[in-house]
């Protein structure tokens, strides 16, 4: 299983908007249907670590609204890993 930890060691996406493009071209690759059975699972698992990804970083903004909803302001801080 090369393939396997090919995906698992794949890095981090730059941002937000490169992990949503990378999920949304995976997920076009998912549903045509032509991946062999072993690259749907690598390509199915790469698509689980970009999804929690993006909603680490959707989360952090939601708190930093909320933070800015109570009138509170503060300096936002992005831990981009």
């Amino acid at each position: 299983m090369a393939t396997a930890s090919k995906h698992a060691s794949a890095p981090a996406p730059a941002n937000y908007e490169a992990a949503l493009q990378e999920l949304e071209q995976l997920v076009a690759r998912l549903e045509s249907g032509d991946l062999p059975l072993e690259q749907l699972l690598t390509q199915y698992q790469r698509g689980a670590e970009l999804l929690a990804f993006c909603r680490d970083r959707l989360e952090a903004v939601e708190t930093q609204v909320k933070v800015l909803d109570q009138g509170v302001l503060k300096t936002w801080t992005s831990d981009e890993r």
